[in-house]
């Protein structure tokens, strides 16, 4: 959908189109906006105008298209948008100036009656006519209606009244907000990137099923303290329309190159990528997972588990530094608290821990965090296949387990898999005569241990990776006639386990 706009008009003596009414029948199915304003975007030296397409069964008019249309003879100088074919499967016409295809008509001839689009004939005047009183209560009432409804500001623009969340942003005011395109579709419902005056910003779709969803996320993302570099950046959360067409949205910072596992499909690393990414990831769960007093005006920052971390849930920066998001499933520990009614077999199964995969967990904040912990070493494989620091080819992007399960694997797949036999995803043994892949996987075997006591802290992690980087960021070959940097470590006291977190 599109924000809905005024229906700004230029003057009649301007025939610059920039900007047209914009509807796709057919938007289901391909993908698009169903209306809203499309801008003609065309070539310097050529015309843009605006379009309307049109069916006409028996009287009833059934509206098909509108947009931009591209440099057309025809349509020069055509302040109205006219049909004027005999009687086509499908009307179309076409003008120039801003909006000029919200109305549309049909006129074969010069000397023939004008047949408008909006109006029907014969015995379906003298029904309009009849009804009219019916009509006009009937409008009266839903002005009143309308009136009372809108006295919040138009759908184009953000607002959170309707919802007893957060109050709106200061900073964010009235800025129209219009979606372009969508990025990603999921469970909870599809993100769309979208313009918000001149930055881009994504925005989550949920249907209102999915309303805990959306109110889990927002209130994470609303909890005092949750501003990290490593943490997607929140803006607003809104509700938009009523009943059983209301969805709920929730508006983020927006970053180009997508998700980690999007990232990884087309491109692969190199030995400092991979470095800068790993270290970001568990920069910014280590945040996540710690209890920050409070700071600053604000209250104290209660540890968070994220319950479905992976690698299409972690977002990077332009250089590649990375972001985590999507808390829809999502726990805060509050001091003192328990963490309040939750499910424990929640999340991604490919990434679910052994003890998740047997509903066997202990509901306490340890253990939650420790879940967190064996995805993150599933994340770290899946960088490090994809690293090109070693001489040797480089394999395609695969899924943790996708070899063992493929990539639509059952609960009982995974159970086989993970629980019984204590399989975990392969190191090739290329990766390990690399001295720095080698930490790196010790690291990652620590992380998804079936023990969950065993497993190292998002910290550690940290700590290890930024170590190992430093080392290799400063160790040349003795024998070496050039002074680049070659990605060798040797002898290297790993930071202790730090297993309990």
């Amino acid at each position: 959908m599109f924000a809905d706009l005024p229906s700004c008009r230029l003057s009649q003596g301007e025939s610059d189109t920039t900007e047209c009414l914009y509807y796709n029948v057919n938007y289901e199915v391909e993908k698009t906006n169903q209306s809203g304003v499309e801008r003609c975007e065309g070539e310097k030296d050529k015309r843009s105008h605006c379009y309307a397409s049109w069916r006409n069964s028996s009287g009833s008019i059934e509206l098909v298209k509108k947009g931009c249309w591209l440099d057309d003879f025809n349509c020069y100088d055509r302040q109205e948008c006219v049909a004027t074919e005999e009687s086509p499967q499908v009307f179309f016409c076409c003008c120039e100036g801003n909006f000029c295809n919200e109305r549309f008509t049909h006129l074969p001839d010069a000397t023939g009656p004008r047949e408008s689009a909006y109006s029907t004939a014969g015995v379906l005047n003298v029904m309009v006519y009849c009804l009219l009183p019916v009509t006009m209560l009937s409008v009266t009432l839903l002005t009143a209606i309308w009136m009372y409804r809108h006295r919040k500001p138009p759908y184009g623009h953000v607002d959170i009244t309707e919802d007893p969340g957060p109050p709106a942003s200061p900073l964010l005011g009235l800025k129209p907000l219009q979606l372009l395109e969508v990025k990603a579709r999921g469970r909870f419902g599809c993100v769309w990137k979208a313009q918000m005056m001149n930055e881009y910003v994504a925005v989550k779709v949920f249907p209102i099923q999915n309303k805990l969803s959306w109110q889990t996320e927002r209130d994470v993302f609303i909890t005092p303290g949750m501003r990290h570099e490593n943490i997607l950046r929140y803006i607003a959360a809104e509700k938009r329309g009523s009943h059983l067409e209301a969805e709920l949205w929730l508006i983020t910072e927006f970053h180009e190159r997508g998700s980690l596992s999007d990232f990884l499909k087309g491109n692969i690393v190199s030995w400092s990528e991979l470095c800068h990414i790993a270290e970001s990831m568990a920069c910014g769960l280590a945040y996540l997972h710690e209890d920050i007093p409070r700071q600053k005006g604000e209250g104290p920052k209660p540890a968070i588990a994220h319950r479905d971390f992976k690698s299409k849930n972690i977002m990077l920066r332009t250089d590649l530094t990375a972001v985590i998001g999507d808390f829809g499933l999502a726990v805060c520990f509050e001091p003192g608290k328990p963490p309040g009614e939750t499910h424990g077999q929640v999340g991604t199964r490919r990434y679910m821990a052994p003890e998740v995969l047997e509903g066997a967990i202990n509901f306490q904040r340890d253990a939650f965090l420790r879940i967190d912990m064996y995805a993150v070493g599933l994340v770290l494989w899946e960088l490090v296949s994809r690293c090109k620091a070693v001489d040797g080819p480089v394999d395609e992007y695969l899924l943790p387990f996708e070899e063992e399960v493929g990539q639509h694997p059952s609960l009982e797949d995974l159970q086989e898999v993970v629980v019984h036999k204590k399989l975990r995803p392969t190191f090739k043994d290329l990766w390990l005569k690399h001295s720095g892949l080698a930490q790196i996987c010790e690291t990652v075997e620590e992380c998804w241990d079936h023990d969950a006591e065993a497993r190292l802290s998002a910290g550690c992690v940290e700590e290890r990776i930024s170590q190992v980087r430093r080392l290799t960021a400063t160790i040349t070959p003795p024998t070496s006639d050039h002074h680049t940097p070659v990605p060798m470590v040797t002898n290297v006291d790993l930071p202790p386990k730090e297993s309990s977190i």
